[in-house]
């Protein structure tokens, strides 16, 4: 899910200058690595990368791209990314621009820190139901995808139990599972998905790149509803394949760059649909 421009900052005019006043190889800033505690306890690692003007391969357009990444459970053998977005803004090249560019690293750094802490609250909310339904149900899929939760999430796993505790005390209602749009900083289908970030550099950018198309297609495929040119042929369509493109990025199914490539052409070609119906 990649920043492509809609509700982006105003960037710093460049005075007039053309944008390639400067070598591509100057328009490039110092990034950011910084530890981060989360209210649970759980270590984090939060990346950002100025990568300068590049050819996004999804648009064909030339972008300044800044690289944001969260690893969680930082230095431990059980590290993984929980977070991975590409924030692409226009390719301006002047000083004025990366001294912008320094200000932006900064604050991605804070919504990085904001986004850790809302995601940590849909996994409490997550474990909590799995434990839940595994004492109703008694069904080893849920105890597994639990224990697995405790192993991968330790520090929420406990807070989640300890929280189940304190609702079943006496005098105190359980308020059950809230509704996903009551989730903080989550939209609806958001919630519903956990990405898996691989390590491999290559093969998370093929999963950043379909992320991001997926969040464009909703946005273009909601502005053809409110204009009434969505016909159902064409929402059937996108909710078929974006269903299978998010369960590709659960990482239930090895990842490789041909499979991958395969989803992200096809979310592409539908798209470009969406889009033509739009212009």
């Amino acid at each position: 899910m990649t920043d492509s421009g809609h509700d982006r900052p105003a960037a710093p005019s460049s005075g007039g200058a053309h944008q390639g006043s400067l070598e591509r190889r100057l328009c490039q800033v110092v990034g950011l690595n910084q530890n981060y505690s989360s209210a649970a306890g759980t270590l984090y690692h939060i990346q950002i990368e100025d990568r300068g003007p590049i050819m996004d391969r999804v648009t064909e357009t030339e972008v300044r791209r800044v690289n944001v990444i969260v690893y969680a459970n930082y230095g431990e053998s059980n590290a993984r990314i929980v977070y991975g977005r590409d924030q692409d803004l226009p390719a301006e090249r002047s000083a004025q621009y990366n001294r912008f560019i320094q200000q932006k690293i900064q604050e991605l750094a804070g919504e990085a820190r904001l986004i850790i802490e809302e995601k940590e609250q849909r996994q409490v909310f997550r474990i909590k139901s799995l434990i839940r339904e595994y004492y109703l149900t008694k069904d080893e899929q849920h105890k597994k995808e639990f224990e697995e939760a405790n192993a991968t999430y330790p520090f929420l796993f406990s807070r989640a139990f300890r929280e189940l505790k304190e609702e079943r005390a006496p005098g105190s209602a359980d308020p059950g599972e809230p509704p996903v749009g009551d989730l903080p900083g989550a939209d609806a289908e958001a919630a519903l998905v956990e990405v898996l970030y691989p390590l491999d550099a290559e093969l998370r950018e093929r999963v950043m790149d379909i992320e991001r198309i997926i969040i464009e297609l909703g946005q273009d495929l909601h502005e053809l509803r409110a204009r009434g040119g969505a016909n159902d042929l064409i929402l059937q369509t996108c909710r078929k394949l974006v269903s299978r493109a998010k369960e590709s990025l659960t990482g239930r199914d090895d990842f490789n760059i041909r499979r991958l490539e395969m989803t992200r052409n096809s979310l592409m070609t539908t798209w470009r649909q969406v889009r033509s119906l739009l212009r």
